[in-house]
Formats: structure tokens, sequence, C-alpha cells
């Protein structure tokens, strides 16, 4: 760099002339070459200096970090450091910037879990809502279920239907485990949009609808027929169920004119106002679905202002979607003391007190607290004796109950003062007709279809206004409304009208034994009929009374007695020791004795009998008829348009989801062996996890 410069200094003074002739204008000359050369020395410093910079490292980085603050914050970091430096100097691409902090989920994760700890024995003296200390998953006599991430459409959900005879979901579960059910179509679980659909809790300055997780429960009576939101599935793999409840159109959409009409809730009172701010940014977290973050912001909120109804209505909320993503029933639990907490403290709105108990009810249900969800919505009808909503809502929970009569008063008051309530008309006619009411329940079951009502569109409603059309007559309106049953979905087709349905199984209404892939336990049958056909005399005796009268009102005349060996994949011990060869012959084939859909049974049908046409609750399982005592003429069974006899010593199978009739027109019983094998296509993880009916 110092011969550089020499050199500039002798340029220079070449330019100077020692003798300038008149004419000449050296002097111009001689200074516009001296400041391009300065320039060109100027260029030469700096590519040099660069040079020096990076070669020989003479610039100290350290010297100067953090004297420039945050201004030339070039990496993102948050402060000025070497690399901020060396991305100003072009040495270094600039990068996004990252949050080194450690991420507040895993913070939250280990607070949340201790808070469960701490609350969960200080909570478990609240009322009927205690927690427990574990929620089996597997018995069918259970009525509490495992949360599940998946299957969120509405409580008490049974199974869809597509068209090809199905099986759904989607979850706080997943897809769903689910309890008990008999096999009877009138004791099916249902489910009404009302009480499954909380009102949309949001922020003032915004609205956003809120998740609704759907449940699965058990009825103890007469069920009605559940509603649930239409849904389709593609057909799942081999080891997947694809199950879930009968499907539901939505109603029409609302109108702008509905739409304008429609009230946001009010969710602040006047304290509640004050500290706005705080809420909306406890809110803003649990919407961006960031649980653990919300859950201790309300929390802190409730401490700090505990007469806050808006503040413990978040924490509920929170509570509540921590339930979903830890599928933990404890959790749930501690959101439905905390609903019932908002609702209660003092000054809170109407709205928030609506929205609260809707939701612990909804909660409630899912759980299996069905008394429990009951005496919540009976506290909001008795705050809001004017909504028929939640009267409808209220009737629907005496049902799930088994309190038939309940319901029926329910409904009676609302039809009294709303006499085109869609909701409140398929109800009613659903439990006339469970009472046999036929004549009087079709212009109920029939007006609420045709309302379009929410919560109609259900297939147990259809198949029970078609099953009423039949037994009065009226065939060709009976499956024009199986027909519209099929075209909303409901039914995978006008004969098979199962409900609880897996997608995808091969459906036909005969089968072969090769078909079927069950040859080794027909032969067996066939073979050993005999020594069945005396063990099954020797308890027929009506006066032992094994044989017990079919309950499921499905005759319109005669007698017709069963003796149960295996329900639902469980063994009848007290039974079997009465014919014990005969279960001895069956231990053998847990196709059959496994099969948690369906039973293994003698029947006995008496003269002068006829079975209504009916179908089966499942696709699931197919039908095996061994013929013990068969009169020569006179019985018949019809499955689909086909009729077919019994055979004694024979083996006839079918499937019962298809509608099926039988007559006993013979002069002496008729006696047969039934045996409900899976369906040959489920695998053996989906006959693990279907649940019984």
């Amino acid at each position: 760099m110092a011969e550089t410069k020499a050199d500039g200094a002798n340029m220079a003074n070449v330019t100077e002339p020692q003798a300038v002739p008149a004419v000449s204008k050296s002097p111009k000359k001689s200074e516009g070459h001296s400041i391009f050369s300065w320039l060109i020395v100027l260029a030469l410093l700096g590519a040099w200096m660069s040079v020096g910079v990076v070669w020989f490292d003479l610039v100290d980085y350290s010297n100067i970090v953090g004297t420039l603050g945050g201004i030339y914050d070039a990496d993102g970091d948050g402060d000025f450091d070497v690399d901020d430096a060396k991305v100003l100097m072009g040495l270094k691409e600039k990068t996004a910037s990252v949050e080194t902090k450690e991420t507040p989920y895993k913070q939250a994760d280990t607070l949340v879990k201790e808070k469960t700890e701490e609350q969960s024995q200080s909570e478990a003296g609240h009322e009927e809502d205690e927690v427990p200390q574990s929620v089996p998953v597997s018995s069918v006599d259970d009525k509490a279920n495992i949360l599940r991430t998946s299957d969120f459409h509405s409580f008490d959900s049974l199974e869809t239907i597509d068209s090809t005879g199905e099986l759904v979901r989607e979850a706080l579960p997943e897809k769903t485990l689910e309890l008990s059910a008999t096999e009877k179509q009138e004791s099916m679980l249902f489910n009404s949009e009302e009480i499954n659909s909380t009102p949309e809790v949001t922020l003032e300055s915004e609205a956003s609808p809120e998740p609704m997780p759907e449940p699965e429960h058990t009825a103890e009576s007469v069920s009605p027929p559940e509603t649930t939101s239409k849904t389709s599935e593609p057909e799942a793999p081999s080891d997947t169920i694809t199950e879930s409840a009968p499907v539901q159109e939505s109603a029409p959409e609302a109108t702008a004119e509905t739409e304008a009409k429609k009230k946001k809730p009010k969710l602040f009172n006047k304290f509640d106002k004050t500290v706005k701010a705080e809420i909306n940014a406890a809110e803003k977290l649990r919407k961006k679905g960031k649980a653990e973050e919300a859950l201790r912001a309300f929390e802190a909120l409730v401490q700090k202002y505990p007469q806050s109804p808006r503040s413990r209505y978040g924490k509920a909320q929170a509570e509540d979607d921590m339930a979903e993503k830890l599928r933990s029933n404890e959790m749930l639990l501690k959101a439905v003391n905390t609903y019932k907490e908002a609702a209660e403290l003092p000054d809170a709105p109407a709205d928030l007190i609506k929205a609260s108990l809707k939701r612990r009810a909804d909660r409630q249900q899912f759980l299996g607290r069905t008394r429990g969800s009951l005496a919540t919505l009976e506290r909001l009808v008795q705050i809001f004796p004017e909504d028929t909503a939640l009267k409808n809502d209220l009737g629907v929970a005496h049902l799930l109950v088994g309190d038939n009569n309940g319901a029926k008063r329910v409904y009676e008051e609302v039809l009294a003062v709303a006499p085109n309530d869609g909701f409140a008309k398929v109800h009613y006619g659903f439990i006339l007709k469970s009472e046999n009411k036929i004549a009087e329940s079709i212009p109920y079951l029939r007006d609420g279809l045709q309302s379009g009502a929410p919560g109609t569109d259900d297939g147990r409603f259809y198949f029970h206004l078609g099953d009423a059309l039949q037994r009065m007559g009226d065939a060709n309106e009976a499956y024009h409304w199986y027909e519209t049953g099929h075209q909303h979905g409901h039914f995978a087709s006008v004969w098979q009208r199962s409900l609880y349905n897996v997608q995808g199984l091969r459906a036909q209404p005969w089968w072969t034994p090769k078909e079927t892939g069950f040859t080794d336990l027909v032969r067996m049958l066939e073979r050993n009929w005999m020594t069945i056909r005396d063990e099954a005399l020797a308890v027929l005796d009506t006066s032992r009374g094994l044989f017990m009268p079919e309950d499921e009102n499905l005759r319109e005349t005669g007698d017709w007695g069963q003796f149960t060996l295996w329900q639902q994949g469980r063994k009848v011990t007290s039974a079997c020791q009465s014919v014990p060869k005969t279960c001895a012959f069956m231990e053998r084939y847990p196709e059959a004795t496994s099969c948690k859909r369906g039973q293994i049974k003698f029947s006995v049908m008496q003269p002068g009998t006829h079975v209504w046409p009916h179908t089966g609750p499942t696709n699931c399982r197919l039908r095996m008829h061994l013929g013990l005592i068969i009169p020569r003429t006179g019985c018949r069974i019809r499955c689909t348009n086909q009729t077919r006899a019994w055979e004694e010593g024979k083996v006839l199978i079918f499937d019962d989801s298809f509608e099926h009739e039988v007559w006993q027109d013979a002069d002496t019983f008729r006696l047969i062996f039934i045996v409900d094998v899976w369906h040959p296509e489920l695998s053996q993880s989906q006959r693990h996890s279907l649940s019984p009916i």
C-alpha cells in the first residue's frame, strides 16, 4: 500500500511541466489528470482494504458487538452481534427470525398435568360429576365412554350408512368406541341436533363456531333414533372401522334475512367489559388452538377476578379443549363442573348461562351421565321456559334415560304451543310407535319428516314410519319412505335398512357355506343336528320357563320363544348347563361365539305365527338357521324377494340386515337353531373393536 501511494505522487509530479508554450492549456489538463488519478487511487485502496478484511481478519468484530444496539439486528436474533456484522458486510446470508425460547407447549403440558393432579381430589366432591378413578373402555355395561379425537359429530352417535352400507366419524374422540345397544330397532340410541349444537361462543369483536365433539351412549329403555350430521366416508382399509351414527342431512342454508335476525350471544356483563382486553387475549390463544396457554391464562383470570362469569366460562372451554387434546375424561369432568360454576355466578348474562348449561348437558351426555344431563336441561327449561328448543332437548334427555312418559309429556307441551314443530313431531311419533300405537304414530312421523326441521332427517324416523305403514297395509307408501331414506344416505338400499354398518362389506341376501368361508362350522352343525335337537327338546318344556317370548314387537300374531346361549359374544353359562353338548360343539368356532353383534339361540315358533317384515340392526353379521323340527308344509322365510323353506339337518344362511319376513302356518311347532357369525370380510381387528349389539 505504501508503494501505491508513492506511485501516485510521482504521477502527480510528472504532470507539472517545466516550460509551458504560450498557447498551451496544460494547467487544465494537469488538473483533470490529478482528479482522475485520485479516484483510481481511492478505488484501489477500497479493493485492497476489502482483501485485507477478508483474508487477514483486520477487523475485530467482537469490539463492536452491542455498540449499535438493536438498530442493525440483521440476523433477526434480537440483538447486534458478530453474526449481524457479518450479515451487514455481506459475509453471511440473512436468516429468518427463529424463536429461541422454550416452546410454551412443553411448559403447559407440565403445568396442566400438575394442575390435573392437584384438582382431581379437590373437585371430586362435585355433585354427581365426581372424577372417576378409572374409566373402562371395553365393558358393554359401562355408560362412561373414553374420549376420542376424530369422531366429533354429536353425542349418542350410532353408526352411519352410506350408499354401500357403511360406517364412520370423526371426534373428542376419534372413531369411536361405542357402548352396548340392544338389537331392537325400537331400542337404539338417538341424538338431538339441538342438544349437540352448543350456541356459538365468541369474543364480542369476532365470531367463530365452537367445535363440537360427539359421544355415544347406552340406552336403557326405548331409546329414540339419534340425529347426527350427514357424512360420507371413503371405504376403509381392511383393518379400519369406518363406523358411525346414522347420517342426518343438514338443515337448509339460512337465508340472508334469517342470518341478519340471528343475534350474537352477549357473554360479557358490566364488570367483564372492564377487563375485556385481558379476556380477549386469553380467548385469542384458545381460538388459535393453544389449549395449554389458554387454560393457564383463564386460570389466572379466574384467580384474579373470581366473580367474572366470562373468565370462568373461558376456563371451562379451555378445559373442554384440553380434554379433547388429551383424550381425558377427567379433564372433561372438570370442564363440566366449571361450566356449572360459570352459570351460577352473580350477574352472569342470560346468554352465557344458556351456553354454559347447554354445553354442560352435552358433555354430560358424552360421558354417559344421562341423568346428570337431564337435571341440567331441566334447570335450563326452568330458567328459559319459553324456549321450545330447550324443551325439545329435554325430551331427548328423558328418552335417553328410558323415561318415555316424561318425554311424551314434554313433547305434548311443545306441540301445544308450537303445533308445527317438526322436531317435536317426529319424536312424539316415535314414542307413539314404541307404544305400539301404529296408526297414531304415522301422521306425526310423516309431518315431522316433511317439515325438514333440523334434527328430523334421521334414519330411525324413516325406518319407523315405513314399518308403521307396512303394518297398516300401505306397502307402496312404506317403500316410498324407505327409498327416500336411502336417497338421503340412511339406508344402503331399500331392502337393506340396517343402521349399524361397516362400509364396503359384501351385501347379498342369501349366502352359501362356501361363500362365507365357514364351511367347517356348517359341516359340524349338520353332522350333529340330532344331538343339538335332542338337547333343545329336553329344555322345551314350557313349565321350566327357559324359552322366553320374543319381546321386540316383531310378531303380528302367534307365539315365538327363544332360548339364548350366547349374547353379544358372551356365553350364558346357566343356559349352557342345560344343553352342554351343544355349547361344547360351539366353543370351537370363535367366528360365532365371539360375534359381539349377534346371538346363538334356539327358536321355537308355534302354528299361526306371522313375523312382520323387518331388518336386523347391522351388516356386520350373517345368520345361520339349522333346521331341527320342521313341519312338512306351512313354514317359510322371505328375504328380499326370495322365499325359502327350512329342512331338518340343513343350514340356511342369510344376511338379516336385508328385509325378511316369516310365516308359520303349519299344524305343529317349528324348532330351529340360530347361529350368528361375523361377516367374513371383517378383519380380526375390526371384530375386536366393533361395539356390541
